[in-house]
């Protein structure tokens, strides 16, 4: 297919190094939350990809595990790895790729120092954060340093799903991106919400996965904990209005039944595509591209290449150029 306009943005898509892989493993994840399997990745292959969908440009990021396995000293070298790997493959292929850059939280101070790295010397379009470490949420008030300085830089915040600490029991020995992710996702937002960081940090854009996760099923509950079970004193808005301030990308099977949710949730303009590849093969890709392409787009946007393109121009201005 042709990359003439409207070619998709791909704010969701990811690469994996050999070392990262080794490291990863070296730490106990021989099968990333249980999954078979680790894929592989060159950024050859991913562009042939691309331009058999029409995909103009995909963001690169981490996906889980992350970069943190225990050590501080590690997790900060690592993420200077992988950051400087992603922001190569940027620089060779001009127009092509962008990068969100890995964090190595929990560590605050290590976050801060490789978010003046990535956004002031590899010129990051964003930074990733994995929906926990640990068990640390990104509500946690340890982590309110970081948001400060992502919120002053006005960042891109491109959240991501990951196990939870307790995937033990929770998963009932099943592959954790099934369900896990899913409900991670939302118990990680509904921390961010309960906690007033999105409220406190409004100059951020955040972008929010699998078409929100369990959210649009959950907002409004959430809202109705959110408004008695707030600190006293707090005035944040409720849940639903500040999801609806949140971007979410269609990751994953959005049709037939959850875009019709989000939408329920969030107005056309807060939709962006993703791929999940190289997690997602490239016959799932393939397949999503063709489910989107074939079904009418919302608004009255000619398609869902031109909607999602358009929300993605505008949060990422130089991807349009």
């Amino acid at each position: 297919m042709p990359l003439d306009p409207p070619g998709y943005l791909d704010v969701h898509a990811h690469f994996v190094t050999d070392s990262y892989v080794r490291q990863a493993r070296d730490a106990g994840h021989a099968l990333p939350d249980g999954v078979p399997a680790w894929p592989t990745w060159s950024a050859e292959a991913h562009l042939d990809l691309m331009d058999r969908c029409g995909i103009r440009t995909s963001m690169l990021s981490i996906s889980s595990p992350g970069v943190h396995f225990g050590d501080d000293t590690a997790a900060r070298r690592l993420a200077r790895e992988v950051n400087e790997a992603g922001a190569g493959t940027v620089r060779a292929h001009p127009g092509r790729f962008g990068l969100f850059a890995s964090l190595p939280l929990p560590d605050v101070d290590g976050a801060l120092e490789e978010i003046a790295y990535a956004c002031d010397t590899l010129d990051a379009d964003g930074v990733v954060l994995e929906t926990n470490t640990h068990g640390t949420y990104l509500g946690n008030p340890d982590l309110e340093p970081v948001w400060a300085e992502l919120d002053r830089r006005g960042a891109v915040v491109f959240l991501h799903p990951t196990s939870p600490v307790c995937w033990e029991r929770s998963a009932l020995g099943r592959p954790r991106p099934m369900v896990e992710f899913i409900f991670d996702t939302a118990r990680t937002v509904t921390d961010l919400l309960m906690a007033g960081t999105l409220d406190r940090h409004r100059n951020l854009t955040v972008i929010v996965p699998h078409c929100g996760g369990a959210l649009p099923v959950l907002a409004d509950r959430i809202d109705g904990f959110m408004k008695m079970f707030m600190p006293a004193g707090t005035e944040a808005p409720g849940a639903v209005e500040q999801l609806g301030r949140l971007y979410y990308d269609l990751a994953g099977p959005a049709l037939p039944r959850q875009l019709p949710a989000l939408l329920g949730l969030v107005g056309p303009d807060r939709l962006l595509y993703g791929s999940d590849h190289c997690w997602t093969p490239a016959a799932g890709v393939e397949a999503h591209v063709a489910g989107l392409d074939a079904a009418p787009a919302p608004g009255g946007a000619a398609s869902w290449r031109a909607l999602t393109t358009a929300n993605a121009h505008r949060i990422l201005p130089r991807t349009a150029r």
